[in-house]
């Protein structure tokens, strides 16, 4: 990676349990970069490793390339067309820049996106993001990007900074359902594990004895290998909570079904996600389906 090559100013929109990390890492390769985050103790924490804030999006005029990490749809359509209060993106950004948004969105909205940037004459690149936010610190991501291939050359040095890997996967929306395809794999795993180790309970097994054989076996992978402690330990601690997955599953199904692809086992493992949420564990890590699975098997 050629740092040096890197002289572009750089915006940056939600500073928050992703954002804050990648931003840290962008900071601690000489770069830098202005912040808008609605949360002050967000953007505290990295002004306070050399980031500078933004008052508002006025502030994000002047910059070639801007990133956001936002929670869902409908904030990225305000940050990108504003309200009938308050400017967007398209209304402030110069001609020629770059906007890189790394949030989990429905293809949709991405699309409808890409239509009001191509007007601003602002360049579109789709990358959002697979790990967590242990990998955000580490810079150990994935990126997933899609779109403008001249601006994801560009970019590609910042993303380095941020990431391990990093794919091009297409001029449209492609990175978007590479997103929803990893999630549907690693959500139905959660699923799929806490019906298995219910079955080994019964059978007298412990989830420890268990968690070791698996991650041995033919389909030992690294997320169960991260979340074998999380398990054991019973303790379920939010990486990525039950509520966030119900959202990500719901973007899943909804692209689905707008492009006639039936998908029924992923309907089963949304109203699990969504009887979990339920039983009070919405603000739980996604693997606490184990927890649930369990409650269920024990009543």
């Amino acid at each position: 990676m050629d740092i040096g090559n890197c002289n572009h100013s750089i915006g940056w929109i939600g500073a928050g349990k992703m954002g804050g990390p990648m931003i840290k890492n962008l900071l601690g390769n000489s770069t830098q970069v202005c912040v808008i985050d609605p949360d002050a103790d967000s953007v505290a924490a990295v002004i306070g490793k050399g980031a500078t804030a933004g008052a508002s999006f006025d502030d994000m005029a002047n910059k070639d390339i801007v990133f956001s990490t936002l929670p869902n749809d409908q904030a990225l359509m305000s940050v990108v067309s504003g309200t009938p209060n308050k400017k967007g993106l398209i209304d402030v950004l110069a001609k020629g820049a770059i906007f890189v948004d790394m949030s989990t969105v429905s293809p949709d909205v991405s699309f409808k996106v890409a239509k009001l940037l191509e007007k601003a004459k602002v360049s579109y690149l789709r990358a959002p993001l697979s790990g967590s936010t242990v990998m955000a610190e580490s810079a150990t991501l994935t990126i997933l990007a899609s779109g403008d291939e001249s601006a994801w050359q560009t970019v590609l040095p910042y993303l380095e900074m941020m990431s391990k890997r990093q794919f091009y996967l297409g001029a449209g929306d492609e990175a978007r359902y590479m997103k929803l395809v990893i999630n549907t794999l690693v959500g139905g795993l959660s699923a799929l594990l806490a019906e298995a180790l219910s079955l080994g309970t019964s059978g007298g097994l412990t989830r420890a004895s268990m968690m070791e054989v698996i991650g041995e076996s033919a389909v030992a992978s690294p997320l169960l290998t991260y979340k074998t402690q999380t398990v054991v330990a019973d303790d379920f601690s939010p990486a990525f909570t039950v509520l966030q997955m119900i959202k990500d599953f719901t973007l899943i199904s909804d692209a689905a079904r707008s492009n006639g692809v039936p998908l029924l086992t992923t309907g089963l493992i949304l109203e699990q996600y969504r009887a979990a949420a339920n039983a009070g564990l919405k603000d739980a890590d996604f693997f606490a389906l184990v927890k649930w699975h369990s409650d269920m098997s024990s009543q």
